[in-house]
């Protein structure tokens, strides 16, 4: 899967499955633009890469804040011509507690960025790809958008929207050449996951990922390099014919 010469942005692109994912783009070719909070961090991450002077862009912004969305697309744009790839990853994952308990400044937090945060990519990165007539969106959803588990509402409440989201804007921009889909993975090992077994099991996080394992047929968390795979699949001119998917990479999780 060459992605020589093609542009793909990337937020969320400082750690986890944003930053396996940029690494894997730019090992098949592409030219790479990095979104995060942090440019400090960004910059690191484009070490580490060892990314290509001249073949990646880093900026760094609020996904939460449509006008920071509108200056990194902006940005991409007047660097490198086009976007052709957009992988839709920055989230957040709020706090462990029952409804009954869940502060309001945090379900803000979590929907300004697991939604809206979305929701701006799509709407400004859809104008540039609508005009040239081509692109790829990957979304990153969860299982959590696909089920229901207790003490998360916020964060499967945002998740669920970005498995909407997906499906009506592909519907929308099809018409266009442009395909939207999502990926939705199991627990990976990340940093997201470190917090939410923390919240899960506060004395043990240990025990809470070893049940959370247990509950997975195939016994292992996924690795930012599963859903990476994906990603670069669904991006790819093998998955022309797939649009409007919520794809699980969950090692059988939602089979059951």
């Amino acid at each position: 899967m060459s992605f020589s010469d093609k542009v793909v942005l990337v937020t969320g692109a400082a750690a986890g499955i944003g930053k396996e994912s940029v690494k894997a783009f730019a090992d098949q070719g592409a030219k790479v633009v990095l979104v995060d909070l942090d440019i400090g961090t960004l910059k690191a991450t484009a070490k580490e890469l060892e990314l290509q002077e001249g073949n990646y862009l880093l900026v760094a912004a609020d996904v939460s804040k449509e006008e920071e969305v509108e200056q990194y697309v902006q940005k991409t744009v007047e660097q490198f011509g086009s976007i052709d790839v957009f992988f839709n990853n920055a989230g957040v994952e709020g706090k462990v507690l029952p409804i009954t308990d869940y502060p309001a400044e945090t379900l803000d937090l979590v929907l300004n960025v697991n939604v809206k945060g979305v929701f701006f990519g799509l709407k400004h990165v859809l104008r540039i790809m609508k005009e040239q007539k081509s692109g790829a969106v990957i979304n990153n959803s969860s299982v959590a958008g696909l089920s229901g588990s207790p003490n998360v509402s916020a964060y499967i409440a945002s998740k669920h929207a970005v498995i909407g989201l997906t499906k009506a804007v592909a519907v929308e921009v099809a018409q266009f050449g442009v395909r939207v889909n999502a990926v939705c993975p199991s627990p990976v090992n990340t940093r997201m996951m470190r917090s939410l077994e923390s919240g899960f099991s506060p004395d043990d996080a240990e025990a809470a990922k070893e049940q959370l394992t247990q509950t997975i047929p195939l016994k292992r968390y996924g690795e930012s390099a599963d859903v990476a795979n994906l990603v670069l699949f669904l991006a790819s001119e093998q998955a022309s014919f797939i649009t409007g998917v919520a794809c699980p990479v969950d090692g059988g999780l939602t089979a059951q």
